[in-house]
């Protein structure tokens, strides 16, 4: 109760605080949004309990009606998500990805170093097609279990996480502020990369990051010696030959669709792509989940891209995004590198 109060007063200060510059209706959309990340932040209801507050407090309050809330919890984009968590379900439940680990691991020399990045780049490849957390949560006891230095243990966590977070930017169902990002610009009919695309864009910055970051968690570390350490890959099952293969295809339409998108001027909606392969999981004798897989569905994620794009579309419609944008427009008069350098402490620190 008292993180709720606690948000209550947050959202009445932005109110009061925002009717010096802003409109009545703008200074209520701001104290709501201020009372909504506060509960999101300290967690005083559950996430899908406070993404679901829009629908009413928006119609309440006189920012938007029932219906033009509700159709954002129900957008295109959100079935992209399905299909790529089914798929990560999948990869799961059969343990594929203990031997994509495995093998990434091989790779690399057993030295502080080179363990470290080879934790990234697993966790980055491995981040950009499952969850963020869901990854560096799988990866954690392995980097725990390589060495019994704490600075060593320390480092090793610190490459997965940090891999987690750069391989969430390759590809668009990766993280999800990638799908708000997609998400608004099909509402906006703003241009949008297909998913091939948008890997070739990526591709040279987490390379570039992967190989920056890693080096700089290791700079010390020359010292310590982890020649001990297993490299032993585990066999493919039958189910996870199968799964691979699966994926490999999936990959395949993606390219195939980015290309004919680009030569042919047509191509699939690879919403649909990704929805029809998450489906396939449940096909008998040649997917591998059943219904009560989806319990693990982050359901409370579909509902707060769902709260994200119902804010969006308030400020919008309310003309709010309008007004605040005309009020930081000296921002624009920086140069572009700088200007990205703002935004970026921006979204960072808030």
């Amino acid at each position: 109760m008292r993180g709720i109060i606690i948000a209550l007063v947050i959202g009445a200060l932005f109110f009061m605080l925002a009717l010096i510059g802003f409109s009545l209706q703008h200074a209520t959309l701001i104290a709501l949004v201020a009372f909504l990340v506060t509960l999101w932040t300290n967690e005083a209801l559950p996430l899908g309990v406070v993404s679901l507050l829009p629908i009413i407090l928006f119609p309440v309050f006189g920012i938007l009606d029932t219906n033009a809330v509700t159709v954002n919890y129900s957008k295109s984009i959100i079935f992209l998500f399905l299909g790529g968590f089914m798929l990560a379900i999948a990869i799961e439940k059969t343990g594929l990805h203990r031997y994509f680990s495995a093998r990434l691991l091989s790779f690399f020399p057993k030295t502080a170093r080179g363990i470290i990045y080879a934790l990234a780049i697993t966790s980055a490849l491995l981040s950009s097609i499952l969850s963020n957390t869901t990854i560096t949560l799988m990866l954690m006891p392995i980097a725990l279990y390589l060495s019994e230095e704490k600075v060593l243990k320390i480092r090793f966590l610190l490459a997965t996480a940090y891999g987690a977070s750069i391989g969430g930017i390759l590809t668009p169902i990766g993280t999800p502020p990638n799908l708000i990002l997609m998400g608004f610009l099909e509402e906006h009919h703003l241009p949008q990369l297909a998913f091939g695309e948008w890997m070739l864009f990526m591709l040279p910055i987490v390379a570039l990051m992967l190989l920056v970051m890693p080096w700089l968690l290791s700079m010390d570390l020359k010292q310590y010696d982890l020649a001990s350490i297993s490299q032993d890959i585990p066999e493919l099952t039958v189910s996870q030959k199968r799964l691979y293969g699966l994926i490999v295809l999936l990959a395949a339409a993606l390219f195939a669709n980015t290309f004919l998108k680009q030569f042919f001027g047509f191509a699939m909606n690879e919403k649909l792509i990704l929805l029809g392969f998450g489906l396939l999981m449940f096909v008998p004798k040649i997917g591998f989940l059943e219904w009560e897989d989806t319990r693990q569905m982050p359901y409370e994620i579909i509902f707060l891209f769902g709260a994200g794009f119902s804010i969006a579309a308030a400020f919008g419609t309310t003309g709010l995004a309008a007004d605040i944008a005309q009020k930081l427009s000296f921002i624009s008069s920086l140069p572009f590198f700088w200007m990205l350098v703002v935004v970026a402490l921006f979204v960072t620190f808030s």
